[in-house]
């Protein structure tokens, strides 16, 4: 169950930057995740509640800087050079590594959204702060979201890929998203979180969801019917069965506590 409930959220449009929409059709070409895919599986632990989560305090200078070398090679990477799948993956993986490096530099923090390093006198949180240099363009967490994959891939299923380092978003994942692997990985992402109570929950008749529902609802569904109808295609039967009457949102929360294996989980 829920147990943080976030305030009313302006969340960005999707408003695509022309720039990165170049690619190369007929590249073959191959990005190496392998580094990636290495640390994520050194550093999350699984909880018995099913929340994937990171052991910050235990990450060495070592690891660190695995993870920052990592970061620094994608940054150099050509990625005009390179076909569409190639990009995609290419996106996911540096949001979410640079976000992992980004808490690795503020921890201790009991949330992201206290990181609050973007510009503006009301800005909250890191989101819009240039954090990355690819292809000599300055970008924030915020570009790659809502400027790059979103209005390029108009895929809802980006927001079970890209990872807030809270306890409310759905899992990072364990191994690196892989070009060749996004459908099943997407689909994989997708089913663990709406079949997961922070993801989406029927009590006593009504449906409760994660407010990336109503943040970005446009991407699921203009209407509760067409989310919901998103929702039933990921959902297991359990799930699915429940569903089946409603047809219509009943409220909609978020849990913004950092995804640290440090703290225990609440019984929820």
């Amino acid at each position: 169950m829920l147990t943080a409930t976030a305030p009313a959220l302006a969340a960005p449009k999707a408003d695509l930057w022309p720039f990165w929409e170049r690619h190369s059709p007929q590249s073959t070409a191959q990005i190496d995740h392998s580094p990636w895919d290495h640390w994520l599986k050194q550093h999350i632990r699984r909880g018995d509640d099913g929340i994937n989560r990171i052991a910050y305090a235990a990450i060495t200078p070592a690891a660190h800087a695995e993870l920052q070398n990592y970061i620094n090679a994608l940054q150099q990477t050509d990625i005009a050079s390179y076909g569409r799948a190639q990009q995609f993956a290419y996106w996911v993986n540096l949001y979410n590594a640079a976000t992992v490096a980004l808490i690795l530099a503020h921890y201790p923090v009991e949330s992201i959204r206290n990181i609050n390093i973007s510009p503006g006198f009301f800005s909250r949180g890191p989101w819009d702060a240039k954090l990355l240099q690819v292809a000599g363009e300055a970008l924030s967490l915020n570009d790659i979201e809502h400027r790059i994959l979103r209005p390029i891939w108009r895929d809802p299923r980006i927001h079970y890929a890209v990872n807030c380092a809270s306890i409310g978003c759905p899992n990072l994942a364990a191994s690196a998203y892989r070009a060749e692997r996004m459908p099943e990985m997407l689909d994989q992402a997708a089913r663990e979180f709406i079949n997961h109570p922070r993801g989406v929950r029927v009590e006593a008749g009504k449906l409760h969801l994660s407010s990336i529902y109503d943040w970005y609802g446009g991407d699921f569904g203009a209407t509760d019917q067409e989310i919901i109808a998103h929702i039933r295609r990921y959902a297991a039967p359990p799930l699915a069965a429940q569903l089946a009457p409603i047809t219509k949102i009943s409220d909609t929360g978020y849990d913004w506590r950092l995804n640290d294996a440090a703290i225990a989980p609440e019984n929820r």
